[in-house]
């Protein structure tokens, strides 16, 4: 019989150069049930190769890794194994994503037991401040930083892969690193891709793409408002898609009839977060489930965010946080059906 149960997600908030954003996260991760037993893995892996490809990519990140090394106590190959982000496994997930030139609105699903249940605000020395969901504690599946550009990832199929970097690196990589949505388009087309994957991207000023990313091959789609799920479109890449895209497609057919409404960001929210939506799901245990919903609006900076279903949602404003101003709560929390 399903049960409700609470959903917590942590309010994460890093200032600071790489590696002491690290350490603090480092330390924190030390005393935490899911991450102390990481504490005693031995990587026998020569991670020589991703060290490499993490440095040449973004040498912030490798002083981020460093940092969470000395702060957990752990030798650098585990904590690359770990949260470099480069040549590790991913399990399925889904997301949904709708967005035009004023906002954009995300349902992330998969398991809760493996949802890093982590919402990061940081303000890197050398780097654009973010905020987004993270996963491997360095990696972002959605976000927004302070030039108002928005990404979210879309796992298309995970069966289908080659040495490269996961896209949750690639997200954390291009908040960082990217103000417009071209930068950030290049950007992705740079870097070698483990995976299949759609990312998702607007930016301040409206401007809209759709990355169909493959190990071998990347595809470009530019459209005025953003429909994204989980497969590819384009001729080139779409005979990777899995054997089974049918949700998908049905998930892409209602976001086309959403997308001649005039939504606001409330009700865009609302249609995205309430429990018997087409777009929310409960297949937890199947990492198919809803585990939030967040709106990013980046011509202001605000976020709206719901941890799991029927939530009202939390709002923050980006802006009042970079001026200090804006107190957040230490936790989020929702619920979900188990």
């Amino acid at each position: 019989m399903s049960q409700r149960k609470n959903l917590q997600v942590e309010v994460v908030e890093l200032k600071g150069s790489a590696y002491d954003i690290g350490v603090k996260q480092g330390v924190a991760l030390k005393l935490h049930p899911k991450w102390r037993q990481q504490e005693e893995l031995q990587i026998n892996e020569d991670m020589a190769e991703a060290r490499k490809q993490i440095e040449k990519i973004s040498p912030t990140l490798l002083k981020e890794i460093e940092g969470l090394a000395a702060g957990m106590g752990i030798n650098i190959n585990t904590a690359i194994k770990l949260f470099g982000g480069y040549n590790m496994q991913m399990p399925s997930m889904g997301c949904t994503t709708l967005a035009n030139d004023s906002f954009y609105v995300r349902n992330y699903d998969f398991n809760d037991e493996l949802y890093d249940a982590r919402l990061v605000l940081i303000r890197p020395d050398n780097g654009y401040a973010s905020i987004g969901f993270s996963q491997q504690i360095t990696g972002r599946l959605d976000g927004m930083n302070e030039k108002g550009l928005v990404i979210g990832l879309h796992l298309v199929n995970e069966r289908i892969g080659q040495e490269g970097f996961l896209a949750t690196a690639v997200c954390r990589l291009v908040l960082e690193h990217c103000a417009v949505t071209g930068e950030a388009v290049s950007f992705i087309k740079q870097i070698p891709h483990q995976y299949c994957v759609n990312f998702s991207i607007m930016d301040k000023e409206g401007n809209n793409a759709i990355v169909e990313a493959s190990p071998e091959k990347q595809i470009v789609r530019k459209n005025a408002q953003i429909i994204c799920t989980n497969h590819f479109e384009s001729e080139q890449l779409n005979r990777k898609n899995r054997a089974v895209i049918s949700g998908s497609l049905e998930r892409k057919k209602y976001l086309s009839v959403l997308e001649k409404e005039k939504l606001t960001p409330d009700s865009a929210y609302y249609i995205f977060n309430r429990e018997h939506s087409p777009l929310f799901f409960k297949h937890y245990k199947e990492f198919f489930g809803t585990l939030h919903t967040v709106v990013y609006c980046p011509k202001d900076l605000n976020v709206m965010i719901g941890i799991g279903g029927d939530c009202a949602p939390y709002e923050f404003s980006f802006t009042e946080w970079l001026k200090g101003k804006e107190k957040l709560p230490g936790m989020l929390e929702g619920k979900i059906i188990s």
